[in-house]
């Protein structure tokens, strides 16, 4: 599509009015969104707008959506290089659009060169203000929270890009329905101890005070993936922590061993099935020390352990977890939240969560968090 003359063309860091949404580095030349749920917005007075990407990936490549009035009209795959994307044109030029340019796909640690970058923007109108929202969320979670499978049909197995969807996830329906800024920090297969395979690195706890510290490679950290995160620059009303699925399916997966160093990591189960207590009290005790973390980080917040979309095997461990913390510190403003299970006519992709769950999930949460904040 033809780039016409008429549009001015602008660094990102020469616009004067737009908001940045997620975790960055507050770097704006270029802009990298690492999250899934990251996104620039606009309120744009005009008819024509185009923004310049940069993307790069090895095996995993981003994607975006784009969001107009609160309104999903379009996702696309990035394909590798630099170049410019056209939101909208041909629009009344004298009417307000609100714009949201947003990442669909959560940060790829299995990638170490997948990137988004956004350099500039071309436009024909202007930039007006773009006011905060009276509420901030944070979402804490796994493939559930990145919104894996919640596109795509019943049948696809895959694990692409193409089945994750910010858009279509709990996350952004919960916000937009709390009328709420919201930041995400999610990763496929992790969990509170470890990851779904015994993994003791894979855990999003270990690198919830860095910007974005799952990412590896050279390039990563020169981006400053690795640097301490700014808290104070944005504190949450609101943090949800969807975390244990993965925990769960570490008991009935074989044990993780270290290629380097030979260490071993297995949760066991008893000979009758069920969860080996000392291992049960090792996951509680990460769940205690999660809650220790994000209290520091977060002092007037209130922290949600939400979980239940794929089942509740790990429940009654999350409550003894949450309860020891509590005991320990008279913190009243935590909680444990059931989420709708996901049935078969609300099953998405990969056998996940579809587009119906998280609808519901959404639904359900919003009105939990509307009782805390709001409980007269």
């Amino acid at each position: 599509m033809q780039i016409h003359n008429h549009l001015k063309r602008q660094a990102l860091n020469e616009v004067e009015n737009m908001k940045v949404h997620g975790r960055t580095t507050g770097c704006l030349s270029p802009l990298t969104l690492f999250w899934t749920g990251s996104a620039l917005e606009f309120n744009a007075r005009g008819s024509e707008l185009w923004i310049e990407v940069e993307v790069d990936y090895e095996v995993y490549e981003p994607w975006i959506g784009i969001v107009i009035n609160g309104v999903a009209v379009s996702r696309q795959m990035l394909t590798a290089g630099k170049y410019w994307i056209c939101l909208f044109r041909g629009m009344n030029p004298d009417v307000v659009k609100n714009v949201r340019v947003v990442k669909e796909v959560q940060a790829m640690s299995g990638d170490p060169r997948c990137c988004l970058q956004i350099h500039g923007v071309r436009f024909d109108g202007d930039f007006l203000p773009v006011e905060d929202k009276p509420l901030k969320l944070e979402f804490i979670g796994d493939s559930i929270t990145s919104g894996e499978g919640a596109v795509g049909a019943t049948t696809e197995e895959d694990w692409i890009p193409m089945w994750f969807s910010a858009l279509n996830s709990y996350t952004f329906m919960t916000a937009n329905a709390l009328n709420a800024e919201y930041r995400v920090l999610s990763q496929s297969g992790w969990g509170v101890l470890t990851s779904w395979d015994n993994n003791p690195h894979a855990n999003l706890p270990d690198y919830y005070e860095q910007v974005c510290g799952l990412l590896s490679g050279p390039r990563n950290e020169a981006l400053g993936t690795h640097q301490a995160h700014d808290f104070e620059a944005w504190q949450p009303d609101v943090v949800v922590i969807n975390l244990g699925t993965n925990d769960g399916s570490a008991f009935h997966s074989p044990e993780w061993v270290d290629a380097t160093t030979g260490e071993t990591r297995k949760q066991r189960l008893n000979e009758d099935g069920t969860y080996r207590e000392e291992d049960l009290k090792i996951f509680e005790e990460a769940v205690r020390r999660f809650l220790m973390k994000l209290r520091k980080n977060n002092p007037k917040a209130h922290l949600v352990w939400a979980y239940g979309m794929a089942g509740i095997p790990m429940l009654p461990a999350i409550y003894r977890g949450v309860d020891v913390y509590v005991r320990e510190t008279e913190d009243r403003r935590v909680s444990v939240f059931q989420l709708p299970n996901t049935k078969e006519e609300t099953a998405g992709s990969r056998a996940h969560p579809g587009a119906a769950a998280h609808e519901q999930a959404a639904k359900e949460l919003t009105g939990y968090i509307r009782g805390i904040l709001y409980p007269n």
